[in-house]
């Protein structure tokens, strides 16, 4: 049974550490992104892994998260502005409204872009749902976000 959700909504990304993340859809993206930098590849006992760090909230650039997780894939993409580009690939489960799936998600700096992370197509249909681009954050607005990483 599918949703409708809004053309941005608030989600999260336990398993890496982050309880709150605004999200923009995006139906044009195959792949979902967040905004990641100071990426590094590293073995964790013989599991290819990735390490990086992630500025979650918008406009807040002192709250920074270091994450980690298995490597799960590393492919071309190509940006909104027409360039490609190689970028690692972690698969993770995304919490969207009451629904958790495991998604895809390349790790790319953002921070010329508004929003810290994008949803893309693949992920929308792991969560069947509908969008509609005059609604916004129908899964409920997250107005103390800062709060939930003190």
């Amino acid at each position: 049974m599918s949703f409708i959700i809004g053309w941005k909504e608030w989600c999260s990304i336990p398993d890496i550490g982050i309880p709150a993340i605004k999200a923009k859809v995006d139906t044009g993206a195959k792949t979902s992104c967040i905004h990641a930098y100071d990426i590094e590849r590293f073995d964790d006992n013989g599991v290819k892994s990735v390490r990086f760090k992630v500025h979650p909230l918008q406009k807040n650039e002192r709250l920074e998260i270091e994450c980690s997780a298995p490597l799960y894939d590393y492919r071309n993409v190509t940006s909104s502005n027409g360039e490609r580009e190689k970028r690692y690939v972690i698969k993770k489960p995304l919490i969207l409204g009451s629904q958790t799936h495991d998604i895809e998600i390349t790790l790319s700096s953002r921070h010329e872009m508004q929003f810290r992370m994008l949803l893309g197509r693949d992920a929308l249909t792991q969560f069947q749902v509908v969008v509609d681009t005059t609604k916004s954050f129908t899964r409920g607005k997250i107005s103390n976000a800062p709060s939930l990483y003190e």
